[in-house]
């Protein structure tokens, strides 16, 4: 069962989320804040990270390039989630390291299927 690390201030996206991931098998850790997400990556490594680019204590931009720069959890794929939709945002993101940017609001099927993908191709 594949393990998914969200990492969301907003505790209602969280529960969406969480909601939905478990409904499909996966098993789901949560953090409200990048400090926090960043320790549980670490510590519970994770088959892929949800991160939200707007966080307390340190921004999901921040958490990625920790996350690209540690030895530990540099292939960990990340998705970013954020209600920062232009085209300089999401460029931002995936030069920090992200695998993938989803925009708030957003699908859940989508946001499965965009799941699923980055596991498989961490597979090969």
């Amino acid at each position: 069962m594949p393990r998914i690390l969200v990492v969301e201030d907003e505790k209602n996206i969280l529960e969406l989320v969480r909601f939905n991931l478990e409904r499909e098998g996966y098993q789901v850790l949560t953090a409200l804040d990048g400090v926090r997400g960043l320790e549980l990556a670490r510590t519970e490594a994770p088959d892929l990270i949800l991160l939200d680019v707007m966080l307390p204590e340190m921004d999901g931009l921040e958490v990625c390039l920790e996350l690209r720069n540690d030895t530990m959890t540099k292939s960990i794929p990340i998705i970013m989630l954020s209600a920062r939709a232009e085209e300089l945002d999401r460029m931002l993101g995936l030069e920090m390291g992200a695998d993938d940017y989803v925009t708030k609001p957003f699908s859940p099927r989508e946001l499965s299927a965009r799941i699923k993908n980055r596991l498989n191709e961490n597979k090969h």
